[in-house]
């Protein structure tokens, strides 16, 4: 016997990495015998949400990339008829919603279109997530969710579809939240952490091909997700990495924060370059530099061996010149930093990120040094932040010569330090469920108010990489009115022919990892 699980990934177009983490649950799941099945929503038109990609390269982000060239384009089909059609003919045992917080409505509103069958054939449905793990409460609360994986979910999910194939009840499996009858929920501790060098090469056949592909620096590579780390060592306030360690390390005797063998991580690479074709890996490690000497120098003779590009990220404080050159020589294309805030006393005392302005520029000399490209990741639109304040970070910018800066809008996830203080001062409620990063800024301060917020973004990059003598058209530029678009083209127009020579472009997903790795992280 087995069990049948389909995975719902809900998802919209322009975010096509694919989550790692299903593709592990599928290789675990098909390891014990049991049958797996996804539905992912990202190539459909669900009208919901926005197209990170494209809003990107509109904002001068990202180089332009063709989603033709690689025949990535969305379905003709509807995702309602398709949705249906695969519960009815998979006929599934349990459904798992992986779900990151931006993406749980759209979740709700593909469970709401299998409903009658999931009804009728009386389908437990569970969900998981960063956002499920953080906001439980909410989750549980939604009439299709039976139950909630709260933290990882490797354990949870084998000792479930286990249970589920024995006909044994699941209301003690560890981790989960479980709905009863009578409305009443069991809270089950956590347990100890997966052993991540137990995991076996991750399932990628369960996606279509297509989402391998996905733009760096403006041209298209068959790119692999691939973990080295789990977890972070630092405690950032608007990264929900600091409360998934808490969370273990109150729970259980074993850290959250690990890291995989280096034997583990050559296997899996060896394995999609040689099986799949793989063209360029992604390291989506929060910070990739966690390692002490020895590991680090383990991984370079490693990835010798390899020879392909590859992206990571890290932070300024990780550099030394031996270990950029080191990594340049092996395969290092790309990198991102997270600066987040240009205010030091601001960043020190709201984002819990304490180093100097002086030190950040020193150490992103490095690669310039060893022509290395990089990008630049910051956040406006912060609780009590100010358009003065937001300044200061387009100043830190221009002192650095990166191929790439993002300007993001603080969205205040459930499980960040962050996400606590904006309820306290009431701009959110513990109800509020949060938006895309690439989309309208969501808090409303008198003193920064969302307008504001949005020119900024919108003209970012002109005021780093243009002079300063532009500035007042560049002010003008961030209207959102006939005349303040009209500007604002004439001027990316001449961005794009007379400062844009050293932007090779950036990584559109590279953001999505300063907010604590959400979209990968192993949760269902």
């Amino acid at each position: 016997m087995s069990v049948k699980v389909l995975f719902v990934y809900p998802n919209t177009y322009g975010m096509n990495m694919l989550p790692p983490a299903i593709a592990l649950f599928s290789a675990l799941l098909k390891g014990r015998g049991h049958q797996v099945d996804l539905f992912d929503a990202t190539y459909y038109q669900t009208d919901y949400g926005v197209d990170s990609d494209g809003t990107k390269a509109t904002r001068l982000n990202v180089v332009p990339f063709n989603p033709d060239e690689k025949g990535i384009l969305l379905r003709t089909t509807d995702w309602r008829d398709d949705i249906r059609e695969k519960v009815q003919s998979f006929s599934p045992d349990l459904i798992a919603l992986s779900t990151t917080e931006d993406m749980w409505l759209l979740g709700v509103q593909l469970l709401e279109e299998i409903q009658d069958h999931i009804k009728r054939h009386k389908i437990p449905v569970i969900a998981g997530g960063v956002f499920p793990t953080f906001a439980p409460e909410i989750v549980i609360k939604q009439d299709l969710i039976d139950m909630v994986c709260v933290g990882e979910g490797e354990n949870a999910l084998l000792d479930l579809c286990d249970r589920i194939d024995k006909g044994n009840s699941w209301d003690d499996v560890t981790n989960l939240w479980v709905k009863q009858r009578d409305g009443s929920v069991l809270k089950n501790s956590i347990s100890n952490p997966f052993d991540i060098n137990d995991t076996p090469i991750i399932d990628i056949d369960l996606f279509e091909e297509q989402r391998l592909f996905r733009p760096m620096a403006g041209k298209w590579y068959k790119m692999m997700p691939i973990e080295t780390i789990r977890g972070c060592p630092y405690k950032c306030a608007f990264c929900n990495s600091p409360d998934q360690l808490t969370l273990y390390d109150d729970a259980t005797e074993t850290t959250f924060f690990r890291k995989k063998s280096i034997e583990l991580v050559y296997r899996e690479l060896k394995h999609f370059k040689e099986n799949y074709g793989i063209e360029y890996n992604y390291f989506w490690a929060d910070t990739f530099l966690s390692w002490n000497n020895r590991e680090f120098d383990e991984f370079c003779d490693m990835y010798s061996d390899i020879g392909l590009p590859f992206w990571m990220q890290t932070r300024p404080e990780t550099l030394t010149d031996y270990k950029v050159k080191r990594l340049a020589e092996v395969g290092l294309h790309r990198i991102s930093f997270g600066i987040e805030h240009g205010n030091e006393n601001f960043r020190k005392k709201f984002l819990k990120r304490d180093w100097k302005n002086d030190a950040i520029i020193k150490a992103l000399k490095i690669p310039v040094r060893h022509n290395v490209s990089f990008s630049l990741n910051n956040i406006t639109g912060f609780p009590t932040e100010t358009r003065e304040l937001a300044m200061d970070t387009v100043e830190l910018n221009r002192h650095i010569d990166s191929n790439n800066q993002n300007l993001y809008s603080f969205v205040p996830f459930h499980g960040t330090q962050l996400r606590k203080l904006c309820e306290e001062m009431g701009l959110v409620s513990p109800e509020t469920i949060t938006k895309a990063l690439t989309d309208k800024p969501m808090l409303v301060q008198k003193q920064y108010p969302p307008e504001q917020i949005e020119g900024l973004q919108k003209c970012f990059v002109l005021y780093v990489k243009m002079p300063k003598s532009r500035w007042k058209d560049i002010e003008r530029a961030e209207a959102n009115t006939t005349e303040g678009n009209r500007i604002f083209e004439e001027l990316k127009q001449e961005y794009l022919e007379k400062y844009a020579v050293n932007s090779t472009g950036t990584d559109s997903n590279s953001a999505d990892l300063e907010y604590g790795v959400e979209a990968v992280k192993p949760s269902i």
